[in-house]
Parts: C-alpha cells; structure tokens; sequence
C-alpha cells in the first residue's frame, strides 16, 4: 500500500480574507500573457515576425480579450448553461472566484478570433500571427493546468499507480490520477515542442501551423480526458465527456484550416511576398545594425 499524496496546497499566492487575494490560477494568466508578448518579440529577433513593440503590445490587448471572453463564454455556454439560463448576471460574476469557470476551448477560439480582428483593422495576414501564437500558447495552457492542480480540482479518475493523488475535495478519500499533471505535459510541453519544430519548417506563415495546432491539442485531449473524471452531471455520449466531444470539433475545425490554407485560400491583405520582404528587410537592418557597432580592425 502506497502512502499516496493528499492534496492540501493553497490556491492564494496571498489571501486577503473571505476569498479575496492573489490566486495562482490568475497568476497563470498573467505569466502567459507575458510570455506571449515577450515570446513574439524573440520571433522577430528569428525573423518569424515582423511586428514593433507597439503593434505586438495592441495584440496583446486583443489577445486577453479574446481569451478571458471567449473562455468565460465557453464555460457559462457550454458547461454551465442550466445556471447561465438561471442566472444570467453570472457570466460576468468574476467576483465569484476570481477567473475561475473558464473553459479552454472557449479561450482558443477567443484567441483565434481576436488575432483575427486585430489583423483585419491593421491590414495584415492574420495567420501569420495565429501561427506564431500556435507556438506560444502551449505556455499559457501550460502554467493554466498547473495552477488547476494546485486548485485541486479537475481531478483524474481513480487509480492505484504510485504517483496517484488524494484530492480531499472530490469527497473521497480515494487516490486519483493527478489529469492536471498530465494535461500540462501534453497539452502544455508536448504541444508546444511539436508546434516550435513545425514552425521552423514552415518560415513562410500560411496558417496551417495553426491548423495542426487545433488537430494535435484535440487529439491529446481527447486522450487525456480518459484519464479525467468526468465533470459531475456530465452525461457520457458514445463513451465521450463533453470536453472530447468538443475537442473533436477543433481537429475536425484544424483539419479544414490545414486544408483549405494549403490549397493557398486568400490572405486577410497582406500578401507572403509583402510578408517575405519585411522580413528579408528587418533582418538586414538588424545586419546593418551588428556591423555598425563592430569596432574597426587594426
């Protein structure tokens, strides 16, 4: 018999009193969101991109509306639509538990269409911009799983394996995969050390990088969710949560991205070639730059 872990971490980094304070699970939001800015800044040091600090601090703004909107509608619309329909002001209730009742898949599709509405006001392909955030938000999925475990909730299924879990708030005491460990190392590390390699074979932006992002994160959570105990009231269709069926929709959604970019469906303005100039052109001035600051030869 093992003497398994029982879970008992502090959700607060600091708590103020009666359920006020500083959460981890919104102090994962705030670290991906840096990660994105600072993430595309080195992508324009690669050539990957060729966005100014000022552009890629306004997509940030789109960015973190997209995701806190979309994840928060995905939750209310497609996990908790008994209580919206109830209590509608509860979509915007973020004093009930901070940023707690968000929904992933909510939050991929509000990214995705915030890149999109940022690029169509600046005039600028915005599947160059999905692809590179393809590269980066594994991060944010990342840190956001970790702080779900040590919320200790979305706990796995019952398991006798010797890294198994004892989450007091299921209500039992009975030991259980630890699904958010899991999650945050496929659908965080995994992930995104498969979109990085894709990425660099794919230089010239074309939004297929994005697709495969769709396919490979709803593959690994389709997988995953096996390990997860299903959300309580959560009705199993053909063996399948919700949460699968709904990762099917975004490989059957990946699929036709991959297909229809690669058949070369017309960009938001702004051509490959537009795009292959700029690029050539800031890496030559970084070239200039280097050389300019080199100190003359004896």
């Amino acid at each position: 018999m093992f003497g398994y872990y029982i879970h008992d971490l502090n959700p607060f980094l600091i708590e103020f009193g009666s359920g006020w304070g500083i959460r981890y699970y919104g102090l994962a939001y705030v670290a991906g969101f840096l990660a994105w800015f600072y993430g595309l800044a080195w992508f324009r040091r690669k050539g990957w991109s060729v966005l100014n600090d000022n552009q890629i601090a306004e997509l940030l703004f789109y960015t973190v509306l997209g995701v806190l909107i979309g994840g928060r509608l995905g939750y209310c619309l497609l996990y908790d639509w008994n209580e919206t329909l109830r209590n509608p002001i509860s979509v915007v209730a973020f004093w009930n538990g901070g940023l707690r009742g968000m929904a992933s898949h909510g939050g991929i599709v509000g990214a995705l269409i915030g890149f999109l509405l940022w690029a169509r006001k600046n005039r600028v392909d915005g599947w160059a911009v999905a692809d590179n955030a393809a590269v980066l938000a594994p991060v944010g999925i990342f840190l956001g799983r970790i702080a779900n475990f040590i919320n200790g909730e979305l706990w796995g299924r019952p398991t006798v394996v010797p890294w198994a879990v004892i989450f007091p708030d299921s209500g039992t005491q009975i030991p259980r995969h630890p699904s958010q460990i899991y999650e945050a190392i496929g659908e965080g590390l995994v992930l995104g050390l498969l979109m990085y390699g894709l990425r660099s074979k794919n230089l010239r932006p074309s939004g297929k990088v994005t697709g495969a992002f769709f396919m490979v994160y709803g593959v690994i959570r389709i997988g995953l969710e096996f390990l997860r105990e299903p959300d309580l009231g959560d009705p199993l269709l053909a063996g399948l949560s919700r949460g699968q069926w709904f990762s099917v929709g975004l490989v059957i959604v990946g699929a036709g991205i991959w297909w229809l970019r690669g058949k070369g469906v017309k960009e938001l303005r702004g051509s490959y070639r537009d795009w292959e100039t700029d690029r050539k052109s800031t890496r030559l001035n970084s070239s200039h730059s280097a050389k300019s600051r080199m100190p003359s030869s004896a």
